[in-house]
């Protein structure tokens, strides 16, 4: 199969082409960086052009308002692309419980990109990842002042980027699934106790002060992020990432 990979240079997106190729498949990695801009539309056409499956990791440049519009369209441009393209199924990354924290134009902007595909003309799949591991150093960082971190109690259960890579890889080799896949980490932490994890197992100075205002998750309320019912739950534990 081939595999137009929008977004393809990044963290993710990258782990999901060597993922599509080590299988046989045929994966193009497309970016900014390679001519392709998903806002004007330069290069779309020509990228996803013979794709049997586009997935789209792109990610808007900021965490605010501006968030939606880029999504918006972001993914206009897309699935005009793909159905002009011939393309059979588009996937998506999102996360986990974003429609349940409207507070945060970020996540809002999440399930408006999610809505715009299910709405589409092109079978679909969503898969749905809890927060990264990858990440806990720049929430830490949101943070800090001096040798103090002040962070929230809020349930977080991290994962692994190769294991969303994995996840993300499987499902666009698939069958659409016109529908989605939730995906978390094996551990749940309060994101006050995943910082003192963190900074300990690296003997990191600071200190972690609960404070359930703090941070964009302070937003957050009880255990929306973490992952329910027949979820799929990935085998790396954040101590072994850690280590």
């Amino acid at each position: 199969m081939k595999f137009a990979v929008i977004g393809g240079t990044g963290l993710i997106g990258s782990k999901v082409v060597e993922k599509l190729n080590a299988a046989g498949h045929e994966a193009v990695p497309h970016s900014q960086s390679t001519g392709v801009d998903v806002i004007t539309g330069q290069g779309l056409e020509e990228a996803v052009a013979g794709a049997d499956v586009v997935v789209n990791l792109t990610n808007s440049p900021t965490f605010d308002d501006a968030s939606p519009a880029f999504f918006q369209t972001s993914m206009d441009n897309l699935l005009a692309a793909g159905q002009k393209g011939g393309v059979g199924h588009v996937v998506i990354l999102s996360i986990v419980g974003a429609e349940q924290v409207p507070q945060l134009d970020y996540y809002r902007a999440k399930v408006l990109q999610e809505d715009i595909l299910k709405a589409g003309p092109i079978p679909y799949s969503i898969v749905r990842a809890t927060q990264f591991m990858e990440f806990v150093d720049a929430v830490l960082s949101w943070t800090t002042e001096g040798d103090t971190v002040r962070l929230p109690a809020t349930p977080i259960q991290p994962i692994a980027a190769q294991d969303v890579a994995d996840a993300v890889a499987e499902v666009a080799a698939g069958t659409p699934l016109n529908g989605t896949l939730n995906i978390g980490g094996p551990d749940v932490f309060t994101l006050d106790e995943l910082g003192r994890v963190t900074l300990n197992a690296r003997s990191d100075g600071r200190t972690v002060v609960t404070d359930d205002a703090a941070g964009m998750f302070a937003a957050v309320r009880g255990d929306v992020l973490t992952t329910k019912g027949d979820a799929r739950i990935a085998p790396t534990h954040y101590a072994d990432w850690l280590s």
